[in-house]
């Protein structure tokens, strides 16, 4: 059953559920997003809340953090970039008509996509909207970034690529995902097939691959390129809450109360985490442990290969939202509006020990009314209504 495990530390500064939790890329700093409006800036050096940033007129659906800048967006329908020192906003993005609900930073450029069914490009530095996605017959729900430099050969490239090699990859309630030049605004794929909202995206650059998830149950593999559909992974009995691809093993957190590994190349699926009580919520991989977050108010470490259940979180009173790890502390945000710290240094130190005696190539590597604002913007009513609390 895993054995219990207490947190280090509660911080309580929030007055609302938090949404989302950010790591900096230097590991210096995380970012929280809550219902009360607020983002909080955290040192990872003492855990102490080091910034309050206020400004937006409505809760905060998502946040990203850079090394110096902090980026929340909101359901005030506007996006705000912060100082990292100071806390002072730096500018506000305007133009969404509806609730902002995921951004995403990739050098220059800040996307974002929204209710207003649009998904939207900005310029980092000048405030300014550079680029908007017009298509989508519902809401944005879920974005994905990267150059076409790591897919397109020089002879696949028109004129257009040749300017901007960035794509954009949204992914909507209305059942599509779609592939977008940056440069033009122009759907370069639609990619058809799910029958459901597309919740979750993750990509495989050098593979030419786009995993999408769904409230379908289901998990598609797409060529980015030509817009095929690879494979179906069906073995889930709830909607496809998040993905995390590692080393050609893609793990999928579902409202089935489960985590799924699969092999990618083969479709094969070499694992099934099960113990959970609700949906699963958020899932990260690290040296051979999955950490899951629940619907049930608890975090979970399983072996990776094994599948074996090595330790609960227990503490938080409403959903995981989302979860971080740094210096081998683990991270949890709940909807009860706490961040709390937990100690993972002795299964991390019990997991390497393991992957120390197996020899090299031995087998594959491996809640108050809803539950919060990620099932709200995610799921919805769909997930509550595969699993009532």
């Amino acid at each position: 059953m895993g054995n219990s495990g207490s947190a280090v530390k509660v911080c309580t500064d929030h007055q609302g559920g938090i949404n989302w939790l950010s790591l900096s890329p230097d590991g210096q700093r995380l970012l929280t997003g809550s219902e009360d409006g607020t983002a909080r800036l955290w040192s990872t050096a003492d855990s102490q809340c080091h910034g309050h940033l206020q400004g937006h007129e409505s809760y905060i659906t998502f946040c990203h953090l850079e090394n110096e800048a902090a980026f929340t967006c909101s359901a005030d329908h506007t996006i705000r970039k912060w100082d990292v020192v100071t806390g002072q906003c730096l500018a506000i993005y305007r133009g969404h008509t509806s609730i902002v609900n995921r951004i995403l930073v990739a050098k220059d450029y800040l996307f974002s996509g929204s209710y207003d069914r649009t998904a939207r490009c900005w310029s980092v530095d000048k405030e300014k909207q550079i680029q908007e996605f017009r298509g989508h017959r519902n809401c944005v729900l879920t974005l994905a970034h990267y150059s076409s430099r790591d897919v397109l050969e020089e002879e696949e490239e028109e004129e257009e690529q040749k300017v901007s090699r960035d794509l954009l990859v949204t992914g909507s309630t209305d059942c599509s995902v779609k592939v977008w030049w940056v440069s033009s605004g122009r759907c370069y794929q639609t990619l058809l097939g799910h029958t459901g909202a597309v919740l979750c995206l993750t990509l495989d650059a050098p593979k030419r691959e786009l995993f999408s998830g769904s409230t379908d149950y289901t998990i598609r593999t797409w060529n980015i390129l030509t817009g095929e559909q690879l494979k179906v992974f069906k073995e889930h009995q709830g909607s496809v809450i998040c993905l995390e691809l590692v080393n050609r093993h893609l793990y999928s957190g579902s409202a089935d109360r489960t985590v799924k590994c699969w092999f990618v190349d083969t479709g094969e699926r070499l694992q099934t985490y099960k113990a959970h009580k609700h949906s699963v919520s958020t899932l990260k991989y690290h040296a051979g442990i999955l950490f899951t977050g629940s619907g049930d108010a608890c975090a979970r470490a399983f072996n990776s290969k094994s599948g074996v259940l090595q330790k609960i979180f227990r503490g938080h009173k409403f959903i995981i939202n989302c979860i971080q790890i740094h210096n081998e502390l683990l991270y949890t945000a709940s909807h009860d509006g706490t961040l709390r710290i937990w100690d993972i240094r002795g299964i991390c130190k019990r997991n390497k020990r393991r992957l120390k005696k197996e020899r090299p190539g031995q087998g594959r590597s491996s809640q108050k009314g809803s539950l919060s604002r990620l099932f709200n913007n995610k799921v919805g009513c769909v997930v509550q209504q595969e699993q009532g609390e």
